[in-house]
């Protein structure tokens, strides 16, 4: 495995998030909120993994040279990278926020504000393998 390997591994850690945050909200409705807190905190430890992933390879493997889709679908690619982008930054404000409420006990709080942090987190991780699936024919090989 190269540093060229790393999109496509933090696609899988994006898909991984996405089963994680799904089984974890299906836990939490079921009463079990041990396993809702397992899950959820994997979903955010998978999250953390991708993004050390996706800036090393950004910042590193490619020096900072972006990835260019030049296909005819670019309007639309356009749309989802930038509401997945605009989007990832409130994740990353949110769901450390939405966790730090529930480890805390202040539960109302933390129900109030996943309402929001989930659906806006879900919509990051499954656009993250969207842009990855677009863009996986442009990404060097070596």
């Amino acid at each position: 495995m190269t540093g060229y390997d790393l999109p496509f591994v933090n696609a899988c850690l994006n898909g991984l998030a996405t089963v994680l945050l799904l089984c974890g909200f299906a836990a939490i409705k079921a009463g079990r909120v041990r396993l809702h807190m397992t899950l959820m905190l994997t979903a955010l430890a998978a999250s953390l993994v991708f993004l050390s992933g996706y800036l090393y390879y950004h910042l590193v493997i490619r020096r900072g040279e972006e990835t260019k889709y030049t296909g005819g679908w670019r309007t639309i690619y356009v749309v989802i990278l930038v509401s997945h982008i605009g989007l990832a930054a409130i994740t990353a404000i949110l769901a450390p926020v939405t966790a730090g409420l529930g480890l805390s006990g202040r539960y109302r709080w933390h129900k109030a504000i996943a309402r929001w942090t989930l659906p806006i987190w879900l919509y990051v991780s499954v656009t993250g393998v969207v842009i990855y699936l677009i863009l996986q024919d442009y990404y060097p090989k070596s």
